[in-house]
């Protein structure tokens, strides 16, 4: 227990001292505005050959911040002593020791129409590993909103992107959020929740919530550790997506992750 106390003071001391003089000083650049990512989206595909779909997607991936070599360096460094710091607080809630991979992050969207998706809502995001990429394909009329449970997640995400609405509640509440964005039902759910750590009948709860939010056709994507897939929370999780959506297609294992991970991709 001192350990973990020690642990969680020093993490406090880098991201309040040293590494928060790096994000003063423009190292760890916010998120850019909805409008200036679509901008220039709008520039990059203006010369793309409406043949050349497959080139169309593969540029996906260059809408990225550019950052120097030294700015990836602090901005990675800064995200991973926020998470820990916030895994030490919060061990059950968060549910990993590191964020997930940018490798990941491309998997769990990868074929998504977000630019024409009416609503799409995050879940557990965390400190933004998936944000980033989500907020750079949304379309500019799409409702896009986060629920993390970890306030201190929260805080991060909501320096981090500015622009996004992050609310600090539990999943399992997201109809009330949807309705007061005035929307009945979202086309994308992308889900960073730890189910293999959420128990039984927390799981119910916003699994429940989930379904009643998203539209015939809309699709719930989500992830689980493959060294803890056969944990009984991580079994029991697998059956009820199963039973409950039409249709759940599972990704090849991404390595390039710690711990490596599998997608799961459930459609209603």
């Amino acid at each position: 227990m001192r350990g973990g106390l020690a642990c969680t003071g020093l993490v406090n001391e880098l991201i309040h001292g040293g590494f928060q003089q790096f994000i003063e000083q423009g190292l760890e650049p916010h998120c850019p505005s909805r409008n200036k990512i679509h901008s220039m989206n709008r520039r990059r595909v203006h010369n793309l050959k409406p043949a050349r779909k497959e080139t169309a997607i593969a540029l996906d991936d260059s809408f990225a911040p550019r950052r120097t070599p030294l700015q990836w360096l602090v901005h990675g460094v800064v995200q991973n002593v926020r998470f820990i710091d916030a895994s030490l607080r919060s061990p059950v809630v968060t549910g990993a020791i590191v964020p997930s991979s940018p490798a990941l992050a491309r998997a769990m969207i990868r074929g998504f129409d977000l630019a024409n998706a009416d609503a799409v809502v995050e879940l557990g995001p965390g400190t933004g590993a998936f944000t980033e990429d989500i907020l750079q394909r949304v379309g500019t009329r799409t409702t896009f909103f986060a629920l993390e449970l970890n306030t201190i997640y929260a805080r991060t995400l909501r320096r981090r992107f500015p622009d996004l609405k992050v609310y600090a509640d539990s999943a399992e509440h997201i109809g009330p959020y949807l309705a007061r964005h005035g929307k009945s039902k979202a086309d994308y759910v992308i889900s960073g929740l730890p189910w293999a750590s959420i128990p039984d009948e927390s799981q119910d709860r916003i699994l429940s919530g989930i379904l009643g939010s998203l539209r015939p056709g809309g699709v719930f994507t989500t992830f689980g550790y493959l060294p803890f897939r056969l944990t009984s929370n991580a079994i029991r999780f697998n059956r009820k997506i199963k039973r409950n959506f039409s249709k759940v297609e599972v990704s090849e294992v991404v390595w390039r992750n710690l711990p490596p991970a599998l997608v799961y991709r459930c459609t209603m």
